[in-house]
């Protein structure tokens, strides 16, 4: 046994064990043990523990599970977060923090823990990097509460590198595809909604959400105030300020959904008493609220029938976006049009180039040059 003194504690080596323990005396008087595969990380948590006795705080002998707490934590979470947020918290912990680390003492849950569980996500094979980055997030905000509550003495989960996600090549319909698709769907009585999504890059839950006091045919503006939660069809507050946005039609929309609402008229007479109003500019021959479901389906119908490749109904947003950028458009312009939170946001989406962008540029290039070289002549 290799004995090293360290300030305030004392710092010593198991070789039968391959483990290095930490011991010093708590806020609370008495004498206590950390372990750790390296001297170095032992050092490390005998700094913190040390600090924590120091501004008295005691160590934590709450013998409750991972599991325990972070089902404890999603029952208490909830009443903070968007519905949905909730929602997703939850079927993560019960998906994957629960089964990897759900039988471990939260008091004595470590750093090398959270690394083998990332290890063994990554290893099924059937999980994107995005996901198993979300995990790791989750864990990390639930022991940061677990923190602030004085359940552990740190966020374990902060001492780990965040997983890396990938971006996804993204391959948005191409203009001429647009148009393609547009031909393709005209007299549809989704066509105003395809028509919205392509050319303001609104998100599905916004569409579904939004009504006709949100519309001003005569000024020809719209105005985003609510989302739509797929499962529950409950409308809420746009997750961000910068989402409440209001943006101008343009003709050709504006056309568009004066053209809906004289169908949408139509069919609330054909409808008579079985007719719901819920003031929803894309609804049901009834008047209520369309299926997030049914309308990403009836897109996927609809591209076949054209012979486009099949593409998420989110993708067209990424397509407005990207037709925009290749327009010219300025990216806080687009920034601003998508409703996100800022424009690193937009740029970290978006900063790929194109070719048109490309094309672009190198004409930029000639310019350049070519009044260079008359300058110098």
């Amino acid at each position: 046994m290799t004995m090293r003194r360290s300030t305030g504690g004392m710092i010593r080596q198991h070789p039968a064990r391959g483990l290095w323990e930490a011991r010093y005396v708590g806020a609370d008087g008495r004498k206590h043990s950390l372990y750790a595969k390296t001297r170095a990380v032992a050092q490390e948590r005998l700094r913190a523990a040390l600090t924590a006795a120091d501004n008295g705080i005691r160590p934590i002998r709450d013998r409750g599970t991972v599991g325990a707490y972070l089902d404890e934590w999603v029952g208490t979470v909830a009443a903070h977060v968007r519905p949905r947020t909730a929602e997703s918290y939850a079927a993560t912990v019960r998906l994957y923090l629960v089964p990897n680390l759900g039988s471990i003492q939260l008091a004595k849950l470590q750093s090398e823990d959270i690394g083998r569980m990332v290890a063994r996500l990554a290893a099924r094979g059937d999980l994107s990097p995005t996901t198993i980055r979300y995990a790791y997030v989750v864990l990390r905000i639930a022991l940061g509460e677990a923190l602030r509550s004085k359940r552990v003495v740190r966020n374990v989960a902060l001492e780990i590198r965040a997983p890396r996600t990938s971006q996804r090549e993204r391959t948005p319909l191409t203009l001429a595809q647009v148009g393609t698709f547009l031909r393709g769907v005209t007299g549809d009585r989704l066509e105003a909604l395809y028509m919205t999504a392509t050319g303001l890059g609104l998100r599905q839950g916004e569409l579904l959400a939004l009504r006709w006091r949100d519309v001003n045919l005569d000024a020809a503006t719209l105005t985003v105030r609510h989302t739509r939660n797929s499962r529950t069809g409950a409308l809420a507050e746009p997750k961000t300020e910068r989402s409440r946005r209001t943006l101008r039609l343009g003709s050709e929309l504006a056309r568009a959904l004066r053209e809906h609402r004289l169908r949408q008229i139509e069919e609330r007479l054909a409808a008579g008493t079985r007719w719901r109003d819920g003031d929803f500019v894309f609804a049901t021959p009834f008047g209520q609220s369309l299926d997030a479901a049914n309308v990403t389906h009836r897109f996927h119908a609809a591209l076949a029938a054209v012979g486009l490749p099949r593409q998420r109904f989110h993708d067209l947003r990424h397509c407005c976006a990207t037709l925009r950028l290749e327009q010219g458009e300025e990216l806080a312009v687009v920034s601003r049009i998508l409703g996100h939170a800022s424009i690193t946001t937009t740029a970290n989406v978006y900063g790929h180039l194109t070719d048109a962008m490309l094309g672009r540029a190198s004409d930029r290039t000639d310019v350049i040059l070519g009044r260079g070289g008359a300058a110098s002549a």
